[in-house]
């Protein structure tokens, strides 16, 4: 079948990203201001709602879908939701992004639900240093969350860090020490500036081959396979090890080339890339009565306007007026 989506630079969109809130349990200082102010609840996105968008997008050729936040597992009816977007028949690959916190109690009933991948964000392994970093006290739930989530039975267990010079970076080998030891793939993404409070600098910014470089000095890896060229990851394997690592490098060797991503926000906006300084408005059309076909031909219209890539490294780059947890990580 002839691709349905496709970009005015010929990128065949096939993954989606849906925000199904923008609340969260954490302050994460690279994610969300010290004091976010939450959409009106009437405002997010239903459950029935989030599906029908889902299935149109699918029916247009996205075959991956990640449910991300905000923190998802903050609405209570999250595993009603997975349940509903697993049933979708063409849809390939399904996965949660989370902070892990309420994983403990989740993961099995996320599991029933259909869900099989999970990636975790944890940026350090040090509960002082967490408390900082997350504004929350609870580096003890989220190592609880993960190892619930590998008993249930979810593989891979991806662990993503957010590195950031001056914060966490000195971490690296560590995680990677983890990833040796356990069949977790650590996932190292750079610092981008998406945080709400202003404190994003160039300086802050840990490029993936200085964390490659600290990782190869200490532990020995190998290249894994390349995988599709659109995978932000260049991922390793170890010589001597279970699990693998990968650096996203957003800022210092963008990917937008390939780039094959589209995102809803939990407020049912359309947006082409995280850096998007316009949106389009899927909820609005929807709740007037829009058909189906009115709804893809807006998500048509929006992927053709895909922008280029995100210019992170350009003069005249804008940082978006949103920060990433009101957008979807």
């Amino acid at each position: 079948m002839d691709p349905m989506l496709v970009d005015s630079y010929g990128r065949v969109i096939r993954n989606l990203r849906i925000s199904v809130t923008d609340r969260c349990n954490f302050r994460c200082i690279y994610c969300m201001p010290a004091h976010p102010v939450w959409l009106p609840r009437p405002e997010i996105l239903t459950l029935e709602e989030i599906e029908r968008l889902a299935r149109i997008a699918v029916g247009l050729g996205i075959e991956k879908i990640r449910v991300t936040g905000g923190e998802p597992t903050a609405r209570r009816d999250l595993p009603i939701l997975i349940e509903k977007l697993a049933r979708i028949p063409e849809l390939r690959d399904l996965s949660l992004t989370t902070n892990g916190m309420l994983l403990r109690k989740m993961a099995q009933p996320l599991w029933d639900g259909g869900l099989r991948r999970i990636n975790i964000s944890l940026d350090t392994l040090n509960g002082d240093r967490f408390k900082h970093i997350a504004r929350k006290d609870a580096f003890p739930e989220v190592w609880a969350g993960i190892e619930e989530a590998e008993r249930v039975g979810f593989h891979p267990i991806k662990i993503n860090m957010v590195v950031m010079r001056g914060y966490n970076e000195d971490e690296v080998v560590e995680f990677a020490k983890l990833a040796r030891r356990r069949p977790w793939h650590v996932r190292y993404i750079e610092f981008m500036p998406l945080d709400g409070d202003g404190i994003w600098s160039r300086e802050k910014v840990v490029p993936a081959q200085e964390i490659l470089d600290r990782i190869s000095a200490v532990v020995p890896l190998e290249p894994a396979h390349d995988g599709i060229l659109s995978d932000p990851a260049r991922v390793f394997r170890f010589k001597d090890g279970v699990g693998d690592i990968g650096v996203i490098a957003s800022v210092s060797e963008p990917f937008c080339f390939a780039c094959d991503r589209i995102r809803f926000t939990p407020e049912g906006k359309f947006r082409t890339c995280l850096f998007s300084l316009t949106e389009t408005d899927l909820k609005g059309p929807m709740r007037a009565g829009a058909s189906d076909e009115e709804i893809r031909a807006l998500i048509r219209e929006g992927v053709r306007h895909k922008e280029a890539g995100h210019g992170i490294n350009d003069p005249e780059f804008v940082k978006p007026k949103r920060a990433m947890y009101a957008i979807g990580g």
